[in-house]
């Protein structure tokens, strides 16, 4: 299976849907942040630290894997330059429609996350990558291709889900409103699937799913060159999964280019 073909239609497919995701922000929001009152998320609900940031006026931000018209749009309009970078077409067309209404910088290019041939080196002066690399098979080369395209002192804001998340099935436990413990990690769709619990999964079209780890997570990000500099935690809801009541469901970091052993 062509995973990056399969989840380009998916994620199109999710996005015609009317996803969580996909929904673009509106005027309201994009006045506000063009007076300074903006918030993004790189996890599902607790807002960025706005000191991860700096000023971002006349910043090169690239948005990567977070089309849908919500973060590119507000980040163009609290003064960035912005290059949206995702893989679904239709989740550009979103960042593409909010800014061409409220005449924002934002350029929008097809494409995978984990190879970005499409920008030379020290492109960005920030990327931010809100959670999308569980859709990678590896992660690692994400961020490689990262550490290429920013600045040699750039700024990497990613947000990346727990890996405990995997060992369940969460529409079970839903369902049922107990969690037991069905996958072993390392986690990847359709390859930890049997069964009728495969064909389930094909028929769903939904996009194909992998867990990382932590160390391939972090210490990804240290071995690419990079310099964490802060992390947080995030929860998301009981309505996704029983398990936000035991465990944060999603991280988030911010790294500095330049500042790790081997970063060039």
């Amino acid at each position: 299976m062509d995973i990056t073909e399969h989840n380009r239609k998916a994620w199109d497919a999710e996005s015609a849907s009317g996803s969580e995701w996909a929904t673009p922000v509106n005027a309201e929001t994009i006045a506000r942040a063009r007076v300074g009152d903006w918030s993004v998320v790189l996890t599902p609900g607790r807002a960025v630290p706005r000191d991860w940031f700096g000023d971002l006026s006349g910043k090169e931000v690239l948005c990567l894997g977070s089309g849908g018209g919500q973060q590119a749009p507000v980040l163009a309009a609290a003064g960035a330059m912005v290059t949206s970078y995702d893989l679904s077409e239709n989740q550009l067309a979103k960042d593409r429609i909010v800014a061409e209404m409220h005449d924002l910088p934002v350029a929008c290019i097809q494409g995978d996350m984990a190879q970005m041939l499409a920008f030379p080196e020290a492109r960005f002066d920030l990327i931010f990558h809100p959670i999308s690399n569980l859709f990678v098979p590896d992660v690692k080369s994400v961020w490689k291709e990262c550490a290429r395209v920013i600045n040699p002192d750039g700024v990497l804001l990613a947000g990346f889900m727990n890996p405990s998340f995997f060992l369940f099935d969460h529409e079970e436990a839903t369902v049922i409103g107990e969690l037991t413990v069905r996958h072993a990690l390392p986690y990847a769709e359709p390859a930890s699937l049997e069964g009728e619990a495969r064909e389930a999964w094909k028929k769903s079209g939904r996009p194909a799913e992998f867990s990382h780890s932590l160390e391939s997570q972090l210490a990804g990000q240290l071995a690419a060159g990079f310099g964490l500099t802060a992390l947080y935690e995030d929860h998301w809801d009981d309505e996704a999964t029983p398990l936000n009541r035991y465990s944060p469901m999603a991280i988030a970091t911010r790294s500095v280019a330049g500042m790790a052993e081997g970063s060039r």
